[in-house]
């Protein structure tokens, strides 16, 4: 039997997974949780993201902020993370973690990262 233990085919999977109930219309900001895990989906300049959904700073609930500029404004301390790469304004020296995103024919989609394990076991 022949296991492919490269990185790139073990780590960088992602299982995805359909956003329900997917909103229409203007930019928003909203929680959306997949496999128990709380997320922020933001839709911003006709670009759908998604990132984790507390601020690193002061634990703050990213998904009750509001977007400025290509960022996602915290509502606790107004700290802002880059959509596209997560990283903190200037300054901040943190970001938040990004997913993938798909838009199907379907719906939105997130990708979520498998662990080794589950790649490795197929669990």
């Amino acid at each position: 039997m022949y296991l492919d233990l490269r990185y790139d085919r073990v780590m960088n999977k992602f299982k995805w997974h359909k956003v329900e109930g997917e909103p229409q219309g203007e930019d928003f900001v909203r929680q959306i949780q997949i496999e128990g895990k709380k997320l922020c989906l933001v839709k911003h300049q006709n670009e759908y993201f998604v990132v984790q959904n507390y601020c690193p700073h002061a634990g703050g609930v990213l998904s009750g902020g509001w977007c400025k500029n290509g960022y996602l404004v915290c509502p606790i301390h107004r700290w802002e993370y880059n959509l596209h790469t997560g990283r903190g304004a200037e300054g901040q020296g943190d970001y938040i973690d990004t997913y993938p995103v798909e838009i199907r024919t379907d719906g939105i989609y997130v990708g979520i990262k498998e662990s080794w394990i589950s790649r490795l076991f197929g669990r």
